[in-house]
């Protein structure tokens, strides 16, 4: 292959840089659901726009991205590395770090959401709630210590 022809594809081929996650959320099919997990029992601060999108700036960005095999959430869920057939595949996982979580658990619990994980401490320190979101998302809520600076990882 000529010279001009193999630095033109390694230029093509450069990795894009990625500098952040400027923005993640779910779309959702049940509006009402959605705005009563994200607002009212989260109490996350949206500003609402025409049409009904939620969306705020409000909150820090996200401390960590990562591609997380199925088979090591049904690990971290359900103690087996299948997903279960009766539960609904979910197509992200999205994490919030929370003042207290086992007050999170005992609300989540309380307003009648399926926990799948209920304020259990992981090997690596982190002590986790998960559950499915309306839009299927698998949502947690944590506390991540070395995240918040007290805890090394």
């Amino acid at each position: 292959m000529p010279r001009s022809q193999r630095s033109q594809k390694t230029r093509t081929n450069e990795p894009i840089r990625v500098l952040f996650v400027a923005g993640f959320g779910p779309v959702v099919g049940d509006p009402g659901a959605s705005r009563n997990l994200y607002c009212d029992v989260l109490g996350i601060p949206f500003e609402v726009a025409d049409g009904g999108y939620h969306h705020t700036e409000a909150l820090e960005g996200a401390k960590a991205f990562a591609l997380w095999p199925l088979s090591q959430a049904a690990e971290s869920c359900f103690g087996t590395d299948r997903w279960p057939p009766d539960v609904p595949v979910p197509q992200a996982w999205l994490e919030f770090d929370v003042e207290d979580v086992t007050s999170a658990t005992e609300e989540l619990t309380r307003r009648g959401y399926r926990l799948l994980v209920a304020a259990r401490r992981e090997p690596w320190g982190q002590t986790v709630t998960r559950f499915l979101s309306p839009e299927g998302l698998l949502l947690g809520v944590t506390h991540t210590p070395w995240m918040r600076g007290t805890s090394p990882k």
